[in-house]
């Protein structure tokens, strides 16, 4: 399980990253470490949204520059990643409803045919089952769908994923019980 609780930065505490980041004179390297540390765990989340390899980069990408061109109003409310991931999150969302749209496809219908498309994508390798549990998931309500990926998927504890969704662990363990019971229905009636 990945608990970003833990002290990710050998190096370095959080408060002394982010006191490097809002630094002009130190910006750049604590900047790098920041990717370093987390362009992986972003790629894995934003991935799972998205489905696609070439959107996640962009994705990635853009999560980034905002993290860079805003580290200056992070206000230590919460922690680092949280506030990170959160930023990856509403970035994935809006490209996939941009994506939809200009699709003229529902979001369902659009990840729907990102699914399909990934049996021809070459770093893909998973199975039937697999895309049968992608199916399932789409045909969830956002909230619930952000909720299993992060949970089932990435393996994030209720707490982690309360901060970066800014909702309370009961509603997170309510939608993910939903979430749970829709997928088995779902695959057990295809």
């Amino acid at each position: 399980m990945i608990n970003f609780r833990l002290n990710y930065y050998p190096f370095l505490e959080e408060q002394q990253l982010i006191q490097q980041l809002q630094n002009n004179d130190t910006r750049e390297s604590a900047f790098r470490f920041l990717v370093t540390t987390y362009q992986k765990r972003l790629y894995i989340h934003i991935r799972s949204m998205l489905l696609n390899h070439e959107d996640t980069d962009d994705v990635l990408q853009n999560t980034f520059i905002k993290v860079y061109q805003n580290i200056h109003n992070f206000k230590g409310e919460s922690q680092l990643f949280s506030w990170i991931y959160r930023i990856a999150t509403n970035e994935a969302l809006t490209h996939l409803k941009k994506q939809a749209k200009s699709n003229q496809l529902s979001t369902t219908e659009y990840n729907q045919t990102q699914i399909e498309n990934l049996r021809a994508d070459p770093l893909f390798d998973g199975d039937e089952a697999y895309l049968k549990l992608q199916k399932a998931v789409t045909q969830l309500p956002e909230k619930q769908q952000l909720v299993f990926k992060m949970r089932y998927f990435e393996e994030l504890d209720y707490q982690s994923i309360s901060e970066i969704l800014d909702t309370s662990v009961g509603g997170l363990k309510a939608s993910y019980h939903h979430a749970v019971k829709k997928i088995e229905l779902y695959i057990k009636s295809n």
